[in-house]
């Protein structure tokens, strides 16, 4: 049986390196989208080699592996989450969200070497379309959020691009329980906030991020004359740091118009057919 699974990329309001430490995020996931077609054949394995080495190590049977992708590679949206979600799911889809985040976390740090938490998978994996989740990753549970209609978010490139597998979360230790305490603060005050509000927390959340020491001064640059544009309510950066996109929130989509407004999508999908 041929299988097709489709994952959502994500963007992450506010709650930045939160998950490997058992804080809270807001994410919510977005278009683009990853695609994994897989079509079995009898004795081989054909696709790309990372492919091919993550579809073996969660037991994938012979198979030919495309993976048609929109999600910017090394931007903070997730791609290689996505892919192994992808994996996962097409192995075994009849493991529980929970379990497939877990596994697709797993993969990432034995054979991507990215030693992530948990916020990519759980974003993508329960996500629900105009929904944000509030993820509580000491009790790896998860809240769905409406998301008022006066958040309008959009994402400027850095065109700094990183890997975070060669890079690492070199995060300030010292610094990373004010951090967490917070930020993990600034996401509980989200979920009452008005988009003026929320504006003001995302500039707090990258000031944090600065003095967590994963920011750049070319980052830096760009997201204060980002926060110092009319209309906009505030920006930081967002993902694991070292650049990436910029998540900024808007007082109307007329504001930065060469960068796309982004929405709330569903979560995955599967399909198999003969």
């Amino acid at each position: 049986m041929h299988r097709r699974v489709k994952v959502p990329s994500r963007i992450n309001i506010i709650g930045e390196h939160t998950d490997y430490a058992g804080g809270l995020a807001l994410p919510f996931a977005i278009a683009p989208f990853l695609e994994l077609e897989i079509i079995p054949c009898d004795n081989d394995f054909i696709g790309d080699e990372t492919v091919v080495q993550l579809w073996r190590a969660v037991g994938g049977y012979p198979a030919k592996l495309v993976v048609n992708s929109s999600i910017p590679i090394g931007k903070g949206m997730s791609s290689s989450a996505a892919l192994c979600i992808a994996i996962v799911i097409g192995v075994k889809p009849d493991l529980n969200r929970l379990q497939i985040c877990l596994k697709a976390q797993r993969l990432e740090h034995e054979v991507l070497g990215t030693k992530c938490g948990l916020l990519d998978q759980m974003a993508m994996v329960f996500a629900r379309k105009n929904y944000a989740c509030l993820i509580n990753f000491d009790e790896l549970s998860v809240e769905h959020i409406a998301i008022p209609k006066s958040w309008r978010f959009k994402l400027v490139d850095s065109k700094i691009h990183r890997k975070l597998a060669d890079i690492g979360y070199q995060a300030n230790a010292e610094y990373l329980l004010e951090h967490l305490t917070k930020e993990n603060q600034r996401v509980t005050e989200a979920l009452n906030s008005d988009a003026k509000e929320l504006g003001l927390l995302l500039n707090q959340s990258h000031q944090s991020l600065v003095n967590l020491g994963v920011s750049l001064p070319e980052i830096d640059r760009l997201v204060n004359n980002l926060q110092s544009t009319p209309g906009v309510l505030g920006a930081r950066m967002m993902g694991g740091g070292y650049g990436g996109m910029i998540l900024v929130i808007v007082e109307s989509d007329e504001i930065l118009p060469d960068s796309r407004t982004v929405s709330s999508t569903g979560s995955f999908s599967f399909e198999e057919f003969s």
